[in-house]
């Protein structure tokens, strides 16, 4: 017989083989609040999450409430926003994401429809602050310096607000009746608005308006300009001019057949725009597929309308209507010419290879820096050197999207806030993410994802109707059910049932539980019934902490 491991007429020490049960307790549970990836990942801080909770209910008012802290453009955002907080969606290990996106542009519109007023609390500050630029980061930063007590005044050098959202959006993407509909609930919430302002001198403005601070969010609306030789050469036309024109209803002059030269969204949407004014549209690219910085279901959309886009191809010379095109190739992940040509031919060239800025007049501004392609410097509260003066949004650089541009304007409000005060901004403490490893899904959860329905392409080009439609109720409230509520508790009871020493105290609907320590072994069992990875093991405290 073999003998046993312990000698049991002799007193055993069991601190190396204990769980952290009964009197040898190591560990006890908490409930705790982890940051789902969905909030780490959105640019514009949305508490996802917590909104879509509210949706989970049918409650969509005090959804569009939650998602109005962070965000003022729901509706906006639903159809224009490429969704980072989808990519990292813990129900992708399961069968596919959330499509948040979705939820929200259900949430906006019918806001839009039930005319929801936006519910805040704001004591009036006494002070003023200047806004330069009526697109996504300047309306952004005027709604959240508004919901903080601030006066806001925007002053727009052209004729409409929005920026970007009102003319480099087609309107097959972003409708115009949404659009209005959401920049106007903003301006009715006191935000003074300014068309046809352009701003020369900053520090003149600010000093006749009696401002206390400005946020300079003028966006990035120049085309680069690129090494080509022309002769003769067809129309040449900046990607944001024919925008703006389409958006007018006054396209430029382009004849039957246009190059847009460029790989990014801007070239996608005008080559689709080109579609429905009956133009033939061929996309040139210099970078191959993975260089491309369209994203790839912008490109699919386009070629599924019949656009041809070429990669790997540099435009060299234009003599009258031909275009001299080298073949270019990857060496060693670097673009190269080849020595090949090849010749097309067009009646006009739209030039969308990348953006700039129009910052000329802030040059002269003591501290402010501006860098060689035009964007402002600013530091992590979107500060310039000169005090008072903030930026951010296309005009600080980095990487360029709506809800980016959101973002910012969201972050700088918080900075210039603090400004305003005489205070420096504390940023708040971020929770641990909630990853999938963490969560014990013990139910099942299977559930195929809501698409959106969308137009044939052979009818979507006929006009500029939206292409990709909205929810249902039935829909949305389905999509919302399908989220996991990663790190935060959602009352399912689990780890109230799994409790083998009743140590787990029901606190009524919506107040979640707590522990009875007194009764409480360490088990674990709690933390591994969470599906969500609300409860975590910490180590015993001391006697005399408090573990409520």
């Amino acid at each position: 017989m073999q003998s046993s491991e312990f000698d049991l007429t002799k007193p055993v020490d069991l601190s190396d083989h204990a769980e952290g049960t009964g009197a040898l307790r190591s560990r006890i549970p908490v409930y705790k609040d982890f940051l789902p990836p969905c909030n780490r990942s959105c640019p514009s801080g949305e508490n996802v999450q917590a909104w879509m909770a509210f949706a989970q209910s049918g409650n969509y008012e005090a959804a569009f409430q939650q998602l109005m802290e962070d965000n003022p453009f729901p509706s906006i955002s639903g159809r224009v926003c490429v969704h980072p907080c989808e990519t990292g969606c813990n129900r992708t290990h399961i069968d596919t994401t959330v499509n948040i996106h979705a939820v929200e542009r259900f949430i906006g519109d019918l806001s839009l429809e039930a005319k929801w007023p936006v519910r805040y609390q704001a004591k009036p500050s006494g002070k003023k602050v200047l806004v330069v630029g009526a697109g996504p980061a300047g309306l952004s930063a005027a709604y959240h310096l508004t919901r903080m007590g601030h006066k806001v005044e925007i002053f727009e050098g052209r004729s409409a607000p929005g920026g970007l959202l009102h003319y480099g959006i087609p309107s097959y993407r972003l409708p115009a009746e949404i659009r209005d509909g959401e920049i106007d609930r903003v301006l009715s919430m006191g935000v003074r608005l300014h068309l046809n302002h352009k701003v020369d001198d900053v520090l003149l403005e600010k000093e006749k308006g009696r401002f206390d601070a400005v946020f300079v969010a003028v966006g990035a609306q120049i085309s680069k300009k690129e090494p080509i030789a022309y002769t003769n050469a067809v129309p040449v036309w900046d990607a944001f001019q024919v925008l703006y024109g389409v958006s007018q209803n006054q396209p430029p002059q382009l004849g039957n057949r246009v190059i847009i030269y460029g790989g990014g969204k801007l070239a996608m949407y005008l080559s689709r725009v080109m579609r429905r004014l009956g133009i033939t549209a061929q996309v040139l690219y210099s970078g191959d597929q993975k260089l491309m910085p369209a994203y790839d279901f912008e490109a699919d959309d386009a070629i599924a309308e019949g656009i041809e886009i070429k990669l790997l191809r540099a435009i060299r010379e234009v003599e009258e209507n031909r275009f001299k095109v080298e073949i270019m190739q990857m060496e060693k992940g670097k673009i190269v010419g080849s020595g090949t040509y090849e010749t097309l031919e067009a009646d006009s060239l739209i030039l969308a290879t990348g953006q700039e800025g129009d910052t000329s007049f802030l040059q002269g501004i003591d501290g402010l820096q501006l860098k060689d392609d035009g964007t402002v410097a600013v530091d992590e509260g979107r500060a310039t050197g000169h005090p008072g003066i903030f930026a951010g949004g296309d005009v600080a650089g980095g990487e360029r999207s709506v809800i980016i541009a959101l973002g910012q304007g969201k972050k700088a409000a918080k900075y210039i806030n603090a400004y305003l005060k005489g205070e420096a901004f504390q940023k708040p403490v971020k929770n641990a993410t909630a990853f999938f490893r963490k969560m014990h899904m013990w139910f099942k959860t299977e559930a195929p994802l809501q698409e959106q329905s969308k137009l044939a392409p052979s009818i979507a080009v006929r006009s500029f109707e939206e292409v990709v439609a909205g929810f249902s109720e039935k829909e949305a409230r389905y999509e919302a059910q399908r989220c996991l509520s990663c790190g935060n508790c959602f009352e399912c009871d689990g780890c109230f049932g799994a409790c083998p020493e009743d140590a787990i105290i029901k606190l009524g609907p919506g107040k979640g539980y707590k522990f009875d320590y007194d009764a409480c072994t360490g088990c674990g069992v709690c933390f591994e019934q969470c599906p969500c990875y609300a409860i975590d093991m910490i180590p015993e405290p001391d006697k005399d902490s408090n573990h409520a």
